[in-house]
């Protein structure tokens, strides 16, 4: 079972992650493109991935309330964050002039995934 601490950290990184999923990533897109934008002719593509961000975030937020019922969400988006980083790193490094998102999205992706996994409990409250 999750100690009160364990739970309190937990819910303050999936706030902060929610927060910056709902409303950090097109901010950051605008101003380092380079590091966190990957198809500036493409509009239409940037809005998917906001869209898709801005709805685990909001799912983050409020799993923040009670982490413990929530670990499927919280796990999911640990494992998805560390293969979309995954995907992205060997894009960035074979694909010519995207080499500055790894020190950008694919990083962020990395340390989101790391320290929800860090943080999130490894069995459930009524284990």
């Amino acid at each position: 079972m999750a100690s009160t601490s364990d739970t309190k950290n937990l819910s303050l990184a999936l706030r902060l992650v929610g927060l910056i999923f709902i409303v950090g990533i097109y901010p950051l897109t605008i101003l380092w493109p380079s590091g966190w934008s990957w198809i500036p002719a493409q509009p239409m593509y940037l809005q998917m991935i906001l869209g898709i961000y801005a709805t685990l975030g909001i799912f983050l937020f409020l799993a923040a309330k009670d982490p413990m019922k929530h670990l499927s969400l919280i796990w999911f988006a640990i494992w998805s964050s560390f293969v979309h980083a995954g995907i992205m790193a060997y894009q960035a490094l074979t694909t010519a002039g995207n080499s500055g998102h790894i020190i950008g999205d694919v990083a962020a992706l990395a340390i989101v995934g790391a320290l929800l996994a860090v943080l999130t409990p490894r069995q459930s409250a009524a284990a």
